[in-house]
């Protein structure tokens, strides 16, 4: 009977203590669980608020960049409505007068004289004309398309900068007018930035066309620019024409070239 008791109470204690040894190991188990669930949900609240400033700061970004494309768009139209309207006031309203003066003039003794000057006058007020309407919208990009319409470009660039200018294409095709319309706009106001900033002894231009897409290519010798500063200070003109770029679902890149000088590329899928 003793030993009968004895035994009972050595299991007994046995199997205490095997429940107080998976009741110790169970709580550790809970404590690693809970700090493990306590790191993650740190890590995620870390996360959430490095993304959520990440996002804060690029619609600020966006919305900056939105204003300042407003603002390029804004002052460009004044540029070019105050540039056409001294080309008016300065070539064809003089040209009108002399005209004017020509055929209210009261001696008439030499008619073929007054004619000559006259037509001369009509021709100067003819070409002005056909300056102004390319200054506004190319006519040779409606007719001809992109390729034309940038041939043209690098070529008066050439004649009034007296810049080396190089153009290549492999894009002879035409697209959508929005397509042409943005690209060819782009290639001007990076053309005019070049005059302007870039101190350029040659410029490069290089349309190609790949399987989805248009890339167009602007390279000049200048003294350039380095990513990082056109990032902290972009232009009004880069701002613009990265909003081109995106406005035909395509991306513009900046990047510096060796020795010197600056690589803008454009890529816009073909419509």
């Amino acid at each position: 009977m003793n030993d009968l008791i004895k035994n009972s109470s050595g299991r007994l204690a046995a199997t205490d203590r095997q429940i107080d040894a998976q009741s110790q190991e169970l709580g550790d188990d809970a404590a690693l669980l809970l700090g493990t669930s306590f790191m993650l949900a740190v890590a995620c609240a870390v996360l959430t608020i490095f993304f959520a400033r990440r996002s804060l700061q690029r619609i600020r970004w966006q919305s900056d960049e939105l204003n300042r494309v407003s603002w390029h768009m804004l002052q460009t139209q004044e540029e070019a409505a105050r540039r056409f309207s001294h080309e008016m006031h300065d070539e064809l309203g003089q040209s009108l007068a002399a005209v004017r003066a020509n055929l209210t003039r009261g001696a008439t003794h030499d008619l073929d004289s007054l004619r000559a000057d006259c037509l001369h006058l009509v021709d100067e007020s003819i070409a002005n004309v056909r300056e102004l309407s390319q200054l506004l919208r190319p006519v040779i990009l409606d007719d001809f398309g992109l390729e034309a319409g940038l041939r043209w470009l690098a070529d008066k660039f050439a004649q009034r900068t007296r810049i080396k200018m190089n153009f290549e294409s492999a894009c002879s095709g035409r697209f959508a007018d929005e397509t042409e319309t943005h690209i060819f706009r782009i290639a001007q106001e990076a053309l005019t930035n070049i005059a302007r900033h870039a101190e350029a002894t040659r410029v490069a231009i290089q349309l190609t066309l790949e399987i989805q897409n248009i890339r167009l290519s602007i390279v000049d010798d200048g003294k350039g620019i380095t990513p990082s500063e056109e990032e902290s200070r972009p232009s009004l003109g880069m701002v613009g024409m990265r909003a081109r770029a995106r406005q035909c679902g395509g991306e513009l890149s900046v990047s510096p070239t060796q020795p010197h000088g600056l690589r803008i590329e454009v890529v816009v899928p073909i419509r």
